[in-house]
């Protein structure tokens, strides 16, 4: 009889052995999962955070009276504007803040289809954050070259009318646009205004 118990009581040992493996391993595989979960929650692998929104990396609008994190900071004396005092937002009009940038040298050009040539000088305006101010100095020169190619295909007959000129704003806007967005992936300028414009 006690031999029979000790038949009985090997198998035992070894099923109980084998599930005591079974868990060991079912317990190493959910430490190991819920470790990758916590490397890929914490943006340590696998591209962000998990359930966290995609963060928009791109120029924000700027509203009056909104802090731009991207402006430069005047130095110590110095101060913005010819009156010596700090920006003061009208409190009518667009919510967002504008600002300038005007292009170095004017854009000489023959015109499309004409014997007319056209001298501008052009500036254009964003209501983002200022780096699309410092992308527009950055790629100015290949701005220009875009520019001058948008002017050069624009007819005679669109430089001598206002609707004309309006649409050729409006080229100028997405031309800017463009080289903006294929060199750093946004545009932002929202308009071109015309400092001078000579057709001769």
């Amino acid at each position: 009889m006690s031999e029979k118990k000790d038949k009985d009581a090997k198998p035992k040992k070894k099923g109980g052995g084998m599930l005591l493996k079974i868990g060991a391993v079912v317990a190493l595989l959910g430490a190991g999962g819920g470790g990758a979960y916590g490397l890929v929650a914490a943006g340590i692998i696998g591209g962000g955070g998990h359930g966290s929104e995609h963060e928009d990396k791109n120029p924000k609008l700027i509203r009056k009276g909104e802090e731009d994190p991207y402006a430069p900071v005047a130095k110590e004396g110095e101060h913005g504007g010819e009156g010596g005092g700090h920006e003061v937002d009208g409190e009518g009009g667009s919510e967002y803040r504008t600002a300038y940038f005007s292009f170095t040298d004017d854009f000489t050009s023959n015109l499309k289809d004409s014997d007319l040539l056209v001298q501008v000088s052009l500036a254009c305006s964003t209501h983002r954050d200022y780096r699309v101010i410092l992308w527009l100095q950055k790629h100015e020169l290949a701005i220009r070259s875009a520019l001058l190619t948008a002017i050069a295909d624009t007819p005679g007959e669109d430089v001598q009318s206002a609707e004309g000129k309006t649409r050729l704003q409006k080229r100028l806007v997405a031309t800017i646009n463009k080289v903006l967005t294929d060199t750093e992936g946004f545009g932002g300028v929202d308009a071109v205004y015309f400092k001078t414009f000579i057709v001769q």
